[in-house]
């Protein structure tokens, strides 16, 4: 493919863009339609339920989509879900070639989008900038592929790896640019994870704090097997709509558990493992609910058990240059740790960003969604 055809790929990939944190379950989709080497349309997918990016560009295009081609990252749908299928209205408008980066991994879609385009002799190219696209959608990806909700970890420490001072002071670590970017990550996933241990410490609200007040709050959900969350928490805080649920184990004290019922959290039951809430079925429970990402901002032994488990899909470690120091200063990681170095788990495919003077260390641990390349 010329660069021309990439650089409309690319347009449409950075409009998909904009719809972070608003589409799901559904995936984030730009599409760019072109006429005479010239751009007559595009749009993207802004929240679920509402019309998928090849919709707003066929609209803003108008008769000039007819005998155009249509640059789309993700395979146009065929079925009808809240909305009717992306290919009668692409076929019904006369576009010319579909230019689309990879296949949905949908089962209702998969290959059955292009089938329907090709059928209605529409020319249709599948791979343009398939690696930028993939990653994009790693999170609707993931949930389509195993069910499970893309989990991303969030670690906020100090050179020699402390996430708060031997007195339990941890307010602020990091610089405010870092802190910025965890509320751009909670204004982008559907909930977030912290243990009973956080909620004890460090009394957190969990809310998205965005300039202007924008941005949504994410479900929060405390990892709490006895049931011991006060009910003065300030998660339970009346300002915002988003929901909290407090996992707990069968261990978990009834009386307590109708005091938090109380406050309008739900209050759902998991398996222990080794007396904790597993962590395993809670995601598998939150997927089958729609939750496509969680964000776990836990304590050394929530960190432990998530990443030590396999659970953890990407880390992003805020590294601040500052030393703590402290044998009783609680480290990133808690529980028995590994015995050998060649269990230890590794990140791939690693960013290095500076953000005000901290380090931003991105990577990841599994590889439901990208090619090894």
């Amino acid at each position: 493919m010329n660069k021309t055809h990439s650089a409309f790929m690319n347009r449409a990939l950075a409009l998909a863009q904009q719809g972070k944190g608003r589409t799901n379950p559904n995936p984030l989709v730009g599409a760019v339609i072109v006429n005479a080497e010239k751009i007559v349309g595009e749009g993207y997918h802004q929240k679920a339920g509402e019309p998928h990016a090849e919709i707003h560009a066929l609209q803003a295009a108008g008769a000039n989509a007819k005998g155009g081609s249509l640059y789309v990252n993700l395979e146009p749908c065929c079925h009808s879900g809240r909305t009717p299928p992306c290919t009668d209205a692409i076929i019904k408008a006369g576009i010319r070639c579909v230019y689309a980066a990879h296949l949905d991994p949908n089962p209702k879609v998969s290959g059955k989008g292009i089938k329907q385009l090709e059928e209605a002799g529409i020319e249709v190219n599948v791979g343009l900038c398939a690696e930028a696209a993939e990653k994009l959608n790693e999170v609707f990806i993931k949930q389509m592929t195993t069910d499970y909700p893309f989990v991303i970890l969030k670690i906020a420490m100090s050179l020699d790896g402390k996430i708060a001072t031997s007195t339990g002071e941890s307010q602020w670590i990091t610089s405010p640019a870092s802190r910025q970017k965890v509320h751009e990550l909670r204004d982008e996933v559907d909930a977030i994870i912290v243990g009973i241990g956080t909620v004890l410490t460090d009394n957190p609200t969990l809310t998205t704090r965005l300039p202007n007040k924008k941005g949504k709050d994410a479900t929060r959900i405390v990892l709490d097997s006895h049931a011991r969350t006060p009910t003065a928490a300030k998660i339970f805080n009346p300002e915002s709509e988003a929901d909290v649920i407090i996992a707990v184990t069968p261990q978990a004290f009834a009386g307590n558990i109708a005091l938090l019922k109380i406050t309008g959290s739900e209050i759902i039951e998991i398996p222990a493992k080794d007396g904790q809430v597993c962590l395993k079925t809670l995601l598998e429970t939150l997927g089958a609910r729609g939750i496509t990402n969680v964000l776990i901002e836990g304590g050394g032994q929530v960190n432990s058990t998530a990443l030590l488990s396999g659970l953890v899909d990407k880390v992003m470690c805020f590294v601040a240059p500052k030393f703590i120091g402290g044998k009783d200063a609680p480290g990133v990681f808690g529980g028995e740790g590994i015995t050998q170095l060649t269990d230890a788990p590794e990140l791939k495919r690693k960013t290095i960003t500076e953000l005000d003077g901290d380090i931003l260390i991105e990577g990841y641990l599994n590889n439901h969604v990208h090619r090894n390349h």
